[in-house]
């Protein structure tokens, strides 16, 4: 539905820009920035807002009728299904973007949606800091680091998902308006989106200011930000500038107290990817006492969206909706039988047996089996094959949805330093690099010999190295949020027409290069008031499926 409403100057401001605090005391008739800093925990509130507000509202819409708005993961999947390396119902409620639906242009709902979140996580960061400075003491430092690493993190994702071109292609390419804790009201109005250098320079000097403010700083758990994060989000920039050595150095050190998934962490069936362990740099979490998970029978949740062993519930998009999340056919065909990773994704085979047979088989995925063929049945495919069972419910429960979909998400994994140290490494020396990864790549395929099973198709100007790293990124970090970031890092284009895809048959496109719709909109409302701000083409659909690519 076309967004009709028109934000006025002064509402955009407060929503989703402000950076004072002023409320009205009728005793004296303003509060300080310097009095909200000292008064009794409200600095820590302010604190801990930042990573409170990642998950668990309805930011977006203030409905509970709107499932996608459940926080920051709910961006993880409007990147990924623009790719290919995620396949979805034709109903799902991400079809806008796996469609290049034209709702992804300026005038339209949708593209409020990054807007309303990001720019109100970064007021929260703005807030802090600026409490911090009104009224400095040490005991307020870990905060605005924390605040520092958070709004660099942010910026870091706007920046790539709305910049025209990437920062190795064009250093004065432009991405959003910088808004920080000095801006004033009136520069709002002609706030000019910042160039790749300037915005880049700019989320380098707050993660070196988060750097200095939390060395000392030791987290009770990983749901806030402390040094390994700083660390992990320098090496996520410098990776995205192309600064190898840089990169390589942060993502080392990121690293430092954290280990990869084994077989049985990474397959658990309890706790697989819902619960933090060894290699969980950093994270959010749902609570049982979470809007999300409380309101609308917790169908407005990652879980709703992620986890389907809960077809006993009658709830969940994924599991009961005919909404579930599959990865692409020739993706998976790509992945060896001695990967344990395939082991995330059921066997398209499994769809040309019987029920008996293919409900022993499914045992092999779940503890649950004539669940996932509930959950296949209610799509309009109506097929098992490609289904996800990466993200497990919660402590295996499959009854009742509200304790099942109260899990944590990763945000930041040692596996992602790993690659990003594996790939800069590569980059510098290939021969060091090729080393590298086959090791890593044998802790997940025991009989991983490097270049002895990828196609390497799209293009081969990363060369086959880059595209060795590319490929185990899209199996590692599948459904994590950094599919379409890569793709337009390595310029690389999407193939989902090919003989056998499961892809829908309107959205089997080919493009040997990256799309433009990738370039995400700003809303409208943004330029409406903002005269130095200019905008993005809006997608072009495009229409019918392509000659079938063959590999």
């Amino acid at each position: 539905m076309k967004n009709t409403l028109k934000i006025t100057l002064a509402a955009l401001v407060i929503a989703a820009v402000s950076s004072c605090i002023r409320t009205i005391d009728p005793q004296s008739s303003t509060v300080t920035d310097k009095q909200a800093s000292n008064a009794p925990g409200a600095y820590d509130n302010f604190v801990n807002s930042i990573t409170n507000s990642l998950a668990g509202s309805f930011t977006y819409s203030g409905s509970n009728n709107y499932p996608p708005d459940f926080g920051y993961p709910s961006f993880f999947l409007q990147r990924d299904v623009m790719g290919q390396d995620i396949v979805i119902e034709d109903a799902s409620w991400y079809n806008s973007w796996y469609s290049c639906s034209r709702t992804l242009g300026p005038a339209y709902a949708n593209c409020q949606y990054p807007w309303t979140y990001y720019y109100g996580w970064i007021k929260n960061c703005n807030t802090v800091i600026s409490l911090y400075k009104a009224s400095p003491s040490e005991d307020k430092v870990s905060g605005a680091g924390i605040a520092y690493a958070m709004r660099a993190m942010f910026y870091m994702d706007l920046a790539r998902m709305f910049a025209q071109e990437t920062y190795t292609a064009n250093l004065e390419s432009v991405s959003v308006p910088i808004v920080t804790e000095s801006t004033e009201i009136p520069d709002l109005v002609a706030n000019p989106r910042a160039t790749n250098e300037k915005m880049f320079e700019f989320i380098l000097e707050d993660l070196d200011k988060a750097e200095e403010f939390l060395a000392d700083y030791v987290r009770e758990d990983v749901y806030t930000p402390d040094l390994n994060v700083v660390y992990g989000l320098k090496a996520r920039a410098y990776l995205t500038m192309g600064n190898w050595e840089k990169a390589k150095e942060y993502a080392v050190l990121a690293q430092e107290g954290y280990t990869s998934m084994n077989e049985a962490q990474y397959l658990d069936r309890n706790n697989g990817f819902n619960t933090p362990n060894s290699a969980w740099i950093f994270a959010l979490t749902f609570k049982s006492t979470d809007e999300n998970i409380i309101e609308n029978d917790a169908d407005s949740c990652w879980g709703s969206q992620m986890i389907i062993e809960v077809s006993e519930s009658k709830c969940g998009y994924a599991a009961n909706y005919g909404q579930p999340m599959r990865i692409d056919q020739h993706l998976y065909s790509t992945i060896p039988a001695t990967d344990f990773r395939k082991k995330c994704f059921v066997d398209f085979a499994i769809d040309e047996m019987g029920k008996a047979d293919a409900i022993k088989a499914l045992s092999d995925y779940s503890d649950v089996p004539e669940g996932l063929l509930v959950t296949a049945k209610a799509s309009a495919t109506g097929v098992v094959g490609g289904l996800e069972l990466k993200f497990r419910p919660k402590d295996g429960e499959h009854a009742n949805q509200y304790a099942a979909f109260t899990v944590a998400v990763p945000l930041m994994r040692v596996e992602e330093m790993e690659l990003i140290e594996i790939e800069a490494l590569g980059r510098m020396n290939e021969a060091e690099g090729v080393k590298k990864l086959t090791a890593w790549a044998q802790l997940r395929d025991p009989e991983f010999e490097y270049g002895n099973h990828r196609d390497n198709y799209y293009d081969m100007t990363s060369g086959p190295f880059v595209n060795e790293v590319w490929w185990q990124r899209r199996v590692e970090l599948w459904g994590e949020g950094f599919a379409t970031f890569d793709i337009k890092r390595l310029g690389k284009g999407i193939i989902r027409s090919y003989p056998g895809s499961n892809h829908l048959e309107e959205y089997k496109w080919n493009m040997e290069k990256t799309p433009d719709w990738m370039n995400l909109c700003i809303v409208q409302t943004e330029t409406n008031y903002n005269s130095a701000c200019t905008n993005n083409p809006a997608p072009v659909h495009e229409t019918g499926a392509d000659q079938e690519y063959v590999f």
